[in-house]
């Protein structure tokens, strides 16, 4: 990938970008890293979209750090909540991370990267050292954040320790003696502050790139809690599936964020779509692109033939999980016997919504008792099957 790339695609912000452009056409080798806190089991394709940014400046030769945020997420950011977030323990930390860096080096290579803990260092702070952290910045600076101001006007309550989350992220920073730091843009003002506290105490220029959030399968902004995400540990039929059902509009973001596709063949299929060609032919190719990436084209051709004969010719996915069952049963029991939903709240909207279907009829009443038969189907949304032996 050539430098213009490098700090194009993919990229939403660099500050200051001037700075950084000169590094790099003097062919300076920095010191970039990317912070998770590892608050999920699961990485997303909008989790993968900085740590596909940091693969790249590896590739280019940098040196790439991989941070885990073994202290800040004790804390808890909220950079993007609208609530306080719930902190962590050190056991869900090293759980989570562990699964993180098996998926993580589906991107990463992990051989010519480090990773680091900052609960190495951070767990060391003093009171004091805290306490000069803090005279660095203004409460004004803090409160005038928008997620700040839509809490103080419905009334939902802001813990103070929220507001230590940016100085910590930003000694990061000043600990490690980075160049480049790479994060979504929700992650921009803890960034600046590393980027503030850097030159402060070690007189260091530091460099700030984000990436753009993407929308999820609803349309929303991709999010565990939405229940949109895309994760890169979805089987391939998932995968294929939950990508053929975004909006045609985020195709060529998807592509340009998600995808390995050349830009040339990214800006093909956008004049084509704003042509009037089918969108469908090109979410099949984004759907397969993101299959092969984290499984393999075999797995996304095969994919693409079960998605065609489920959704367009109607037919059943060949490995329909089959459970033994007998008698009557109430459609939300049945449901959760059957593995299809992750709640008995969300199996009711569904219901609702005409997403749950016995034998391709709908089930409209959530009270449903069914009469369970050999061989009954049941489904859920479009992707999710279930046999009755």
């Amino acid at each position: 990938m050539d430098i213009d790339q490098l700090v194009t695609r993919g990229v939403q912000d660099i500050i200051p970008k001037k700075g950084l452009m000169e590094k790099l056409h003097n062919g300076d080798k920095l010191k970039v890293y990317l912070g998770i806190d590892p608050t999920s089991t699961t990485i997303s394709l909008g989790n993968a979209v900085p740590l596909r940014k940091l693969r790249d400046f590896q590739n280019a030769g940098h040196e790439v750090i991989f941070l885990v945020g073994s202290f800040t997420a004790l804390i808890g950011d909220t950079s993007d909540k609208d609530a306080m977030r719930k902190p962590l323990t050190a056991q869900e930390i090293e759980h989570n991370f562990q699964t993180y860096k098996d998926q993580a080096s589906k991107i990463l290579d992990f051989g010519r990267a480090k990773i680091m803990y900052n609960g190495d260092w951070l767990g060391k702070l003093s009171f004091t050292n805290i306490v000069e952290l803090a005279q660095q910045f203004t409460v004004q600076q803090m409160i005038e954040r928008d997620m700040y101001q839509k809490r103080l006007e419905g009334g939902k309550p802001i813990g103070l320790h929220e507001f230590l989350y940016p100085l910590m992220q930003g000694y990061d920073s000043v600990h490690m003696e980075v160049d480049l730091e790479i994060g979504g843009n929700d992650q921009l003002f803890n960034m600046l502050a590393g980027r503030t506290l850097l030159r402060t105490y070690k007189d260091k220029e530091k460099f700030v790139l984000t990436t753009p959030l993407i929308e999820g399968t609803d349309g929303r902004k991709m999010s565990k809690s939405y229940g949109n995400t895309i994760d890169i540990m979805d089987s391939p039929k998932d995968m294929f599936g939950k990508a053929m059902s975004i909006a045609d509009e985020l195709i060529v973001k998807y592509m340009l964020l998600c995808t390995d596709v050349s830009l040339k063949e990214i800006d093909e299929i956008d004049k084509g779509i704003k042509a009037g060609d089918n969108p469908r032919d090109a979410k099949v190719a984004l759907a397969k692109a993101i299959v092969a990436l984290y499984h393999n084209s075999s797995a996304a051709d095969l994919a693409e033939e079960e998605f065609v004969n489920v959704f367009k010719k109607g037919g059943l996915p060949e490995d329909i999980p089959t459970f033994e069952l007998s008698g009557d049963r109430n459609i939300l029991d049945l449901l959760e016997l059957c593995n299809l939903i992750d709640s008995r709240g969300e199996a009711k909207r569904l219901i609702q919504q005409g997403g749950v279907k016995i034998n391709d009829e709908k089930v409209d009443d959530p009270n449903a008792v069914i009469h369970l038969e050999k061989d009954m189907v049941v489904q859920v949304g479009k992707r999710k099957f279930a046999k009755i032996s």
